[in-house]
């Protein structure tokens, strides 16, 4: 399947692959939210799914972590190390090699996210301030500034249809 790029609600969008119905999922661009952490990781259908820049509506909404790799802890065992080995996607724009090095840089935006939260707050917010911070904005700013930017413009690259 050729890769795709677009652009639908003011993102830009990269598509991944489509379902057995046909269905085309689209990796929404990072986002600086809240003023405090990246929104990423989001994989989107639209109600003009060959064109969503023309759709009027979002169709579903989910995450890459959880609909498309699966949970590590789910009992199950439908974690999938290789998201090209997903079960919801039939066919992928990118090869099995790609899929391996999407994975591995999905699994670093969301541990990296986790731990630059813990540095700009101290702590991980579950028993409040009863155990000693540690406050680290220094490590929060390098987190967010300079790794997170590398990460999404890699895996961009990697969906980017080759000209």
């Amino acid at each position: 399947m050729n890769k795709q790029k677009d652009h639908a609600f003011r993102k830009d969008i990269y598509l991944l692959g489509i379902d057995e119905e046909g269905i085309r999922y689209w990796l929404e661009q990072a986002t600086w939210d809240c003023d405090w952490y990246w929104g990423f990781g989001y994989v989107e259908t639209y109600t003009s799914n060959k064109e969503p820049s023309i759709a009027r509506d979002i169709s579903s909404h989910q995450h890459i972590d959880s609909s498309f790799l699966g949970d590590k802890n789910d009992k199950k065992d439908e974690f999938c190390h290789n998201i090209f080995d997903s079960k919801l996607l039939k066919e992928t724009t990118f090869t099995e090699q790609e899929g391996w090095e999407l994975s591995e840089l999905f699994q670093q935006y969301y541990l990296l996210r986790k731990t630059a939260e813990y540095y700009k707050y101290g702590e991980a917010n579950i028993a409040g301030t009863t155990i000693p911070n540690d406050l680290r904005l220094d490590i929060y700013d390098d987190i967010n500034k300079k790794r997170m930017p590398v990460i999404f413009n890699r895996i961009y690259e990697i969906l980017t249809p080759k000209k």
